[in-house]
């Protein structure tokens, strides 16, 4: 069974920055580096929709709204991801899901294994 287990969320003001973080055990004994891992966030209302993708290759997606200020990276060592979230804003007010085995269904992203979300509120 795997295990994605996000921290790091909170309440923050407008401008100011996060780290969120999550640890994946369990499953296989060969690691996860082989594995497209992300980050997705559902605001309330709205559909769960991908954030930002670290790919096997080295390769980085981010969706537009966040692009030059949320950093993703990944230690594949120790099986975990990160995501660093700089100038927030209200409208990143979401919870934050890690994934892990991403793969696209049709034209949206979707994921084999999910963790149980870590929530970010940003206040004006």
């Amino acid at each position: 069974q795997v295990q994605l287990v996000e921290s790091g969320g909170g309440l923050v003001q407008t401008g100011g920055s996060l780290r969120l973080s999550c640890a994946v055990s369990g499953r296989t004994t060969s690691g996860y580096s082989g594995y497209a891992m992300g980050w997705f966030r559902q605001a309330p209302g709205q559909e769960r929709r991908f954030t930002a993708i670290a790919w096997p290759s080295g390769d980085r997606s981010y969706e537009d709204a966040v692009k030059d200020r949320f950093t993703i990276s990944r230690d594949n060592a120790k099986n975990s991801l990160y995501l660093r979230m700089d100038s927030l804003e209200p409208e990143d007010t979401a919870t934050y899901y890690c994934a892990l085995a991403i793969f696209k269904r049709g034209s949206i992203y979707d994921a084999h294994y999910w963790g149980q979300g870590t929530q970010v509120t940003v206040s004006s």
